[in-house]
């Protein structure tokens, strides 16, 4: 069945987005994906967590067989547990960009997501990681995190902010890695050129499906890419301010079911008959999916109501 919207890919990071800060997703937002589902629409994960890590989730999620993680460096199916297609970080380049990084800031705390859909996260001594219900084992030493293939290398400074440290890294590692935020704590290393953009693109032709129907929701400046190639970028209400600077349109925060509130007015018909069933009452004109208002004007547009980014 086809998609009843403009859209035919829904495309979701996780932490900060679909996932609430207790890691789960909401009964209303998995309400209002099934309902975007049935209409014909499909949903990818896109997220800087590595493959391990998002296995248990897509197994909740149910719908969701495919997921970009690492950044884009890995596109992962769930349905039969290996990779399609994963980029690693050449180790030796990795340590040459740390140690520039370095130079310019002093001391930094790493941390490494190894390859593969059984790949460790690694983090030197001084290293804490910034979600801390996500599994790491802590090394001897700084050597011991290259013993293995890497997708990513995670950083931490003991002053800098976050902006202040990506910022910095970016200006010293060049064209040997890319560098993102994606999160409170989590500035990141990895291969040259690989973002989301480049995992959604990758995956979106798997699917057989187009950039221009495609939907994307973010809150960090790592989403930025996925924003730049998608039809529609949509940022949470507590996004980051750089990514709200290139969004279509701004929706609640993801404790406040921001995503569901945008599917739910896509897929209006849909939502209406999953909400009856699943919580007793229909949505009406002054529901939560009814577009609010921001200042002088509403931050929910229709498709084609705001800027192309092709």
């Amino acid at each position: 069945m086809a998609a009843p919207t403009a859209y035919s890919l829904i495309a979701t990071d996780l932490d900060g987005t679909l996932l609430r800060g207790d890691d789960t997703v909401s009964d209303r937002t998995r309400a209002a994906l099934a309902s975007a589902v049935e209409a014909g629409a499909r949903h990818l994960v896109v997220t800087g967590r590595p493959a391990p890590r998002v296995r248990p989730l897509l197994g909740e999620l149910g719908g969701a067989a495919l997921a970009v993680c690492g950044q884009g460096a890995q596109l992962y199916d769930a349905a039969e547990d290996r990779l399609l297609w994963s980029v690693t970080l050449d180790r030796e380049l990795a340590e040459t960009a740390l140690g520039k990084i370095e130079a310019e800031v002093g001391l930094l705390h790493a941390a490494v997501d190894q390859d593969g859909v059984d790949g460790l996260t690694l983090i030197e001594p001084g290293y804490v990681m910034p979600h801390p219900r996500l599994p790491a084992v802590r090394v001897g030493r700084r050597d011991d995190l290259w013993a293995e293939p890497i997708s990513k290398v995670l950083l931490r400074h003991p002053l800098l902010s976050d902006d202040e440290l990506a910022a910095t890294a970016r200006g010293a590692v060049g064209s040997l890695a890319t560098v993102t935020m994606s999160g409170p704590g989590t500035v990141e290393l990895q291969p040259c050129g690989v973002t989301k953009a480049t995992g959604l693109a990758l995956a979106a032709a798997h699917l057989g499906l187009a950039r221009e129907t495609t939907i994307a929701f973010g809150d960090m400046p790592n989403d930025i890419p996925m924003f730049d190639w998608a039809a529609h970028g949509v940022a949470m209400a507590d996004a980051h301010p750089e990514l709200k600077a290139v969004a279509d349109e701004v929706t609640l925060s993801n404790e406040e079911d921001g995503v569901a509130v945008v599917l739910e007015r896509l897929f209006p018909l849909f939502a209406r008959q999953g909400l009856s069933r699943d919580y007793g009452t229909a949505l009406g004109p002054g529901s939560p999916s009814s577009p609010g208002s921001r200042g002088a004007g509403s931050p929910f547009r229709r498709p084609g109501s705001g800027a192309s980014r092709q």
